[in-house]
């Protein structure tokens, strides 16, 4: 068995404990809300692995001392603390009684109840008061309510279901030899992903597929292998950002995004904590990007963005925006029912110079007049910003069937031609949802690499042609996807229709023969 094939495996017996453990709290609550607890729990599983390996090899390694033990002794206690929440980048402590691996010793030996559970929580909160993490810690398991009547009537039965998820959480090995997986990741991924499938659209807001991320991602790191900082401005649970990271070869100093829904902020803060990106490393920001974006934010200049913002969502579009720098220099706002030119600017104007943008939305970003055309002429023709335009499948996005494009700007352009891939047509067919394969990803990528035009599929077009069709972008105006029909042969169809009306007599004069017979009527 090769590399390959034992993560799979691998992956197919995590992903089926982990809906085992969903199939307990089936029934109780809604899986948009059940998630929180199997997730948390994961997370506070993953803290407390963290916390244990980083002071028995960082700090007790010459010691001879378990954690336990180094406790016990105030000068060792004083010591631990301070260096896990001043000197280091784990920034928390937990302490030795409220492990996770000493809480699992209480649910086996029927010790364990959900107040010391809540302890625990709070004090690993607590501990992050005052220092450099507490913003990236604070209220992060807000969403996992221990005291839920959904979890069961009293607090007996709510023990007893916890302590049962937790055990399943145990029993999960996160160490597998001989592969690659990031198993921790790798949990938290699939149940995002199932529970964005079931859940619906709501889960689609904060869910982008893999291979989606993968193009922006892609995108943005082409011919990058140091890259300064990237930002999503809609992180949702932060997927993009860490899609980033990923690439090969490439290294991201920091992370930067915002989220408006607060129970999908505390996912993205723990996604990057479960992704061994440490709390100063990263900077999220709860709130509405369009209304109330991060000040630190708006006064810096990111090297990447990438965004999948909610489609045409309402925003306030009050007038005062027109002398917010985000949007004045464009003399239109988007419209109040249509936010997806107002998600564009915000962007563009948080671009570095030497920066790319990519972001998804939906077709009628392309076509879209009044002061969206406004908008979009602005950015073509006065700013030649636009770089790529790429249409995607319909139906490979949670909780909704509609086609999207993908959308690449950059400041410093050295070309007067925009690139115009049409990608809809390269998927595999999936049951609830279109999947994007490698090979269809790998095209997307190597056609804009090297800005090729391939027939039927991607077109380089020059700034005039886009002016003559009034900076109207939709894709088939540019790739010419038409398929010609086979010509008929009518000599052909006329003598096969002759052969089938002769048959037609022959078996209708028979017939009629068999009735007479029978002494019933004939057919006419």
């Amino acid at each position: 068995m090769d590399v390959t094939e034992k993560q799979n495996k691998q992956q197919s017996e995590l992903h089926s404990k982990l809906w085992s453990m969903a199939n307990n709290l089936r029934g109780t609550m809604d899986a948009s809300e059940f998630k929180n607890y199997i997730l948390g729990l994961i997370f506070y599983r993953f803290l407390s692995e963290r916390l244990i390996n980083y002071i028995e090899e960082k700090l007790l390694n010459k010691e001879n001392l378990t954690y336990e033990q180094a406790w016990e002794k105030e000068e060792y206690k004083e010591a631990i603390i301070e260096d896990l929440t001043k000197d280091s980048d784990v920034g928390y402590v937990i302490e030795p009684p409220y492990l996770f691996s000493n809480l699992i010793k209480l649910i086996e030996t029927g010790n364990f109840d959900i107040t010391i559970l809540n302890k625990a929580i709070s004090k690993l909160s607590e501990s992050t008061f005052g220092n450099a993490s507490q913003h990236d810690f604070e209220n992060l398991f807000e969403d996992m309510d221990l005291n839920s009547s959904k979890l069961g009537r009293g607090e007996k039965e709510r023990s007893k279901l916890i302590g049962t998820i937790m055990q399943k959480i145990n029993d999960i090995d996160f160490s597998f030899e001989d592969t690659e997986i990031d198993v921790l990741g790798d949990a938290y991924e699939y149940l995002i992903g199932q529970f964005a499938a079931s859940a619906g659209k709501k889960a689609g807001e904060y869910y982008t597929p893999q291979q989606v991320s993968n193009i922006l991602a892609k995108i943005v790191t082409l011919e990058i292998k140091d890259l300064k900082n990237v930002y999503d401005p809609t992180c949702g649970s932060g997927s993009l950002l860490l899609r980033v990271a990923r690439q090969k070869d490439v290294k991201v100093h920091s992370f930067y995004g915002q989220e408006k829904v607060s129970t999908t902020y505390n996912l993205a803060r723990m996604n990057m904590l479960l992704h061994r990106v440490p709390f100063n490393r990263f900077d999220i920001y709860n709130g509405d990007t369009l209304e109330n974006p991060c000040s630190k934010h708006k006064k810096m200049k990111f090297q990447a963005i990438v965004a999948n913002p909610p489609y045409s969502a309402q925003w306030s579009a009050d007038p005062q925006f027109l002398n917010d720098e985000r949007f004045s220099n464009y003399g239109k706002l988007a419209p109040k029912s249509k936010a997806d030119y107002a998600f564009i600017q915000h962007m563009i104007y948080l671009l570095d110079d030497n920066g790319t943008m990519a972001v998804v939305l939906p077709h009628g970003v392309l076509f879209r007049a009044a002061s969206e055309g406004i908008i979009r002429q602005y950015l073509v023709k006065d700013k030649n910003y636009l770089d790529a335009v790429i249409g995607l499948p319909a139906n490979i996005f949670y909780g909704t069937s509609i086609p999207t494009c993908i959308l690449v700007f950059k400041k410093c352009r050295n070309t007067d031609t925009v690139l115009f891939i049409d990608a809809s047509k390269d998927f595999e067919q999936g049951k609830n949802q279109n999947r994007l394969r490698d090979e269809d990803v790998d095209k997307i990528i190597h056609t804009y690499k090297n800005r090729k035009e391939i027939k039927k599929y991607s077109h380089l077009s020059t700034l005039d042609e886009i002016k003559d069709n009034d900076y109207n972008l939709n894709i088939p105006r540019y790739v010419d996807t038409f398929e010609e029909e086979e010509e008929i042969d009518l000599d052909s169809v006329l003598s096969e229709l002759e052969k089938i009306d002769k048959e037609d007599k022959k078996v209708t004069k028979q017939l009629n023969q068999y009735l007479r017979e029978l002494g019933l009527k004939e057919l006419k």
